[in-house]
C-alpha cells in the first residue's frame, strides 16, 4: 500500500497534470469505491462543471479541491492515476473517468477495486470520516518527540503496531515503520510505553528523516506502485531491513531477520535492534 512519500509523490505529480483542468464529465465504473455520497450518479453530477484548483493530501489520502467541494480518494493496494486524451483506449480495470473540457482525461486504475472515495463540501472535509480522528502529519509542527512519547507511554502495543495506528501518527506504513525503527536502534517488539526518553527522541527524529528523504526520492517503488506518470520511486535502493531478509545489515553484516508483528510481516536486524 502507498505510504506517505508515494501519494505526496503522485499529489505533486497530479498537480503538475490536472491543475486548473475543468471537469466536463464523470464516469463512475465501479459504484462501491464510492463511499460519499452513496449515490455515485450524485457523485458524479456535482463534479460536473467544477474546476480543479488544488491537490492536498492527509496521510496516505489524496485529496481534490475543485470550487465547492473536497474529493477524499485513497489509492489502497494498486489504485493509480493517470492522464489520457478521451480517445485512448480503456482498459477493464479503468473504474472512474473525469473527462475534462480539453478532452483530456483522469483515470483511476485499481486492479483489485480496493480504492475509495469521499466527496464532501469544501471546509468540512475533515469533520467526516475517513479523515476525522487522523493522528498529527510527520512534517507538522504538531509532531513533537513530546507529543509522540505521550501518545506511546498509553499504550502497551508493540512498538511496531502501535506506529501503524493513524490516530497516533499519519503516513506510516509497514516500509517506513521498519526503517525508521532500525534507524532509531529500536526492537519491532519492544513495548511502545517501555521506550526511554531518549529513544523516543530518536525514533522521533528517524521518522521524520526517512520520510523526508523518501519523499525526495519519490517514495519505493514495492510491487506495484508507480506514479502518475508511469515513473518509479528509488528510496527502495536506500531500504536498510524491509524486503532484505536473509541479506547481511548494512551497518553490522548479520542477516536481516523478519517476523510477523501485529499480523504484518517485519523485517529488522537482531544485532542492532535489541
Amino acid at each position: 500500500m502507498p505510504e506517505l512519500p508515494e501519494v505526496e509523490t503522485v499529489r505533486k505529480t497530479l498537480e503538475s497534470l490536472v491543475l486548473g483542468k475543468e471537469i466536463h464529465e464523470v464516469r463512475i465504473g465501479w459504484p462501491k469505491m464510492v463511499k460519499n455520497p452513496t449515490e455515485p450518479q450524485m457523485f458524479a453530477d456535482s463534479l460536473k462543471g467544477e474546476k480543479i484548483n488544488k491537490i492536498g493530501r492527509r496521510g496516505k489520502f489524496l485529496i481534490f479541491y475543485t470550487d465547492h467541494y473536497a474529493l477524499v480518494s485513497h489509492l489502497r493496494m494498486e489504485g493509480k492515476y493517470m492522464l489520457f486524451q478521451h480517445d485512448e483506449p480503456l482498459d477493464k480495470h479503468i473504474h472512474a473517468v473525469f473527462q475534462f473540457t480539453d478532452g483530456s482525461e483522469l483515470r483511476y486504475r485499481d486492479v483489485r477495486k480496493f480504492g475509495t472515495m469521499h466527496l464532501y463540501k469544501r471546509g468540512t472535509e475533515f469533520e467526516n470520516s475517513p479523515l476525522s480522528g487522523l493522528g498529527p502529519e510527520p512534517f507538522s509542527v504538531e509532531f513533537t518527540k513530546g507529543l509522540l512519547s505521550a501518545r506511546l507511554k498509553k499504550t502497551n502495543r508493540k512498538i511496531k503496531a502501535a506506529l501503524l495506528d493513524q490516530k497516533i501518527l499519519v503516513g506510516l506504513g509497514n516500509i517506513y515503520v521498519d526503517e525508521a525503527l532500525f534507524r532509531a536502534g529500536i526492537h519491532p517488539e519492544r513495548t511502545a510505553s517501555s521506550l526511554s526518553d531518549r529513544e523516543t527522541e530518536e525514533l522521533h527524529r528517524e521518522i521524520v528523516a526517512t520520510l523526508q528523504e523518501a519523499v525526495e526520492k519519490g517514495g519505493s517503488t514495492i510491487r506495484s506502485y508507480i506514479n502518475s506518470q508511469g515513473e518509479i520511486g528509488m528510496f527502495q535502493l536506500e531500504l536498510n531491513v524491509y524486503g532484505r531478509k536473509n541479506e547481511p545489515c548494512n551497518v553490522c553484516g548479520r542477516m536481516i531477520e523478519k517476523t510477523v508483528v501485529g499480523g504484518r510481516g517485519t523485517h529488522y536486524c537482531p544485532s542492532c535492534q535489541r
